[in-house]
């Protein structure tokens, strides 16, 4: 039976105020320092306190995402940067005592060899120096944030949002779908001004903080807070390399395939989305229906999941649909008082909220199924770990979406291979950007334009804007929020794609088995660095040589049946 937690209603976590979280760390600090032994009741003690600043701190920022216009959330989304830098500076400070040889062996023996390395990352990432910077960043992807959900798009005599005028932009007639790109990009271009100006002092505010802490520059500073600890840039741009070779020409194949499919004489970029002419499958119920549609998938594939799903809708963890001031997107996160994480979708009632759907509650049921972890560090994978579960899922659900979309359930499953085939060059291409970006982290506006525009000659060849505004000009960047609020998270949808696509092969020859190799993946949660994660699962790690030979074979193999 699951243990229930409160309704997502009643939850009203205590805001922490400086001077007492403070004296609870000071408390921390005294012990540590006067010699206490590193045990299980100290480990609790620091777990207390930080957990209950991370509950409401992820409160809040829910809450901010669910309405960015409502004063009162806003008020406290800044409040919770200021709460999470402070609890930067405090946690880092007991990690450094904590990695201090005369305690190192003595806590490896409490939490393990790898969350010792998750420290060192994370002590190596920050320093008071950079506090106020921290807390600017933070102010400036929040001030992105708000500039998209404030968007007004008038489209055939609506007035639409981000999320909402992403339903016409992949419906059947081609004609409403230029239009309604045309609508979207126009916005962009109107307000690009703006978007180059906030970016531009995301980067020399990124590149000031890696100088701060005596690093050589952005990149360095952003693998360190991704927390990547058994890989570097160099093993990334061997697979970007592994890609370019292997994906991007099956890609340039498939979008071949598609502008046939549809008989037109160039494929637009607004004709990406569409699988064939029919246009994109419709979801049963529409909007209102994904809920119901979801509870119907998941009872056919796995007791637990389907369990674990209801729980969820019961209690008030699950959040669907766009409405007027809500921020886009899809995320998962985590009330750790509560051992509950919360499943958040801005959907628009297409095909995409299914995988949406499936895809964060595979980050939802990973963080359920480790939730008694005890330390919070572990508890959740680092980013590329994480992805794997909710991109695993996304294909080990594929024998339920009959339920979700009846009769064109396998013009789904098609359409959302190909999806995960095309998108691997693009999330390669997102990164690689990033690369070139804090490499020249004095480049102009226009000079960042122009270099998404190489990333799309490499890794997307087939792109064609036409005269479409902004897009046209380089920049569709722009619209990845990734890029803006997350830096350097975006290679790891890829190397989690390339494990995806693993489990999706080998659950065509044995189901039941990968589903049960796959909740035993999610039950370690984060106690390894993302390369044993693969092993422990019986994955091949994406940096290895000829990685991705044997899925795209398979996927070939699959798609020509």
């Amino acid at each position: 039976m699951l243990n229930l937690p409160p309704a997502f209603a009643e939850v009203k976590p205590p805001e922490p105020h400086d001077a007492d979280v403070r004296a609870a760390y000071d408390g921390l600090f005294t012990s540590i320092d006067d010699g206490s032994p590193v045990d299980h009741e100290l480990l609790s003690r620091w777990e207390t306190v930080r957990r209950s600043v991370d509950t409401w701190t992820a409160w809040a920022r829910l809450r901010y995402q669910q309405d960015t216009r409502d004063a009162g959330r806003v008020a406290d989304r800044k409040r919770s940067d200021e709460v999470s830098t402070l609890t930067t500076e405090l946690n880092a400070a007991i990690k450094m005592r904590l990695l201090d040889p005369t305690r190192r062996d003595a806590a490896a023996a409490l939490v393990g060899e790898g969350a010792l390395a998750l420290w060192r990352a994370d002590c190596a990432a920050f320093d008071p120096a950079i506090t106020e910077a921290l807390v600017e960043e933070s102010r400036l992807t929040s001030e992105y944030t708000a500039l998209l959900a404030s968007a007004e798009i008038p489209f055939d005599g609506e007035v639409l949002d981000l999320v909402t005028i992403g339903k016409p932009a992949v419906g059947p007639d081609r004609d409403t779908r230029e239009r309604a790109s045309r609508a979207r990009w126009t916005w962009f271009d109107a307000h690009r001004a703006r978007l180059d100006a906030n970016f531009g002092e995301l980067v020399a505010l990124r590149d000031g903080m890696a100088h701060a802490l005596g690093l050589p520059d952005y990149t360095e500073l952003g693998y360190l807070q991704m927390q990547r600890v058994d890989y570097d840039r160099n093993d990334v741009e061997r697979f970007r390399a592994e890609v370019r070779r292997r994906v991007v020409p099956l890609a340039a194949r498939l979008r071949e395939e598609q502008r046939q499919s549809l008989g037109v004489d160039t494929l637009m970029s607004w004709d990406e989305a569409v699988d064939d002419p029919a246009g994109s499958p419709e979801l049963i119920g529409g909007a209102e229906g994904l809920a119901a549609g979801g509870q119907r998938a998941f009872d056919g594939l796995d007791d637990e999941i389907a369990a674990f799903y209801r729980m969820m809708n019961e209690r008030g963890y699950v959040d669907l649909g766009a409405r007027p001031g809500k921020a886009g997107g899809g995320f998962c996160t985590w009330l750790a008082d509560h051992k509950v994480p919360f499943v958040y979708c801005a959907g628009n009632g297409t095909d995409g909220d299914v995988r949406t759907l499936v895809h964060e509650f595979g980050h939802a049921f990973q963080v359920w199924s480790s939730r008694n972890i005890k330390l919070t560090d572990t508890v959740w994978p680092t980013y590329e770990g994480a992805e794997i579960h909710s991109m695993g899922l996304e294909f080990l659900a594929w024998p339920t979406m009959d339920e979700f979309f009846g009769g064109e359930a396998d013009r789904f499953r098609r359409g959302h291979l190909v999806r995960a085939l095309c998108f691997i060059p693009y999330g390669v291409a997102v990164d690689h950007f990033q690369h070139l970006v804090y490499e020249r982290p004095e480049a102009t506006p226009a000079e960042r334009h122009a270099m998404w525009q190489e990333m799309e000659r490499t890794y997307l060849p087939w792109r064609d804007y036409g005269d479409m505004p902004h897009a046209s000009d380089g920049g569709f960047w722009q619209r990845q929020r990734h890029i803006f609020r997350s830096p350097f998270y975006y290679i790891d949808y890829t190397l989690a794609q390339t494990c995806a696509l693993q489990l999706w092969a080998r659950s065509l020859d044995d189901h039941p088995g990968t589903m049960a190799a796959y909740r035993e993946l999610c039950t370690l949660g984060g106690t390894q660095p993302f390369q044993s994660l693969c092993a422990s699962a019986g994955l091949t790690s994406p940096f290895a040589e000829g990685c991705l030979d044997g899925v795209v074979a398979r996927a070939e193999e699959w798609l020509a049946r």
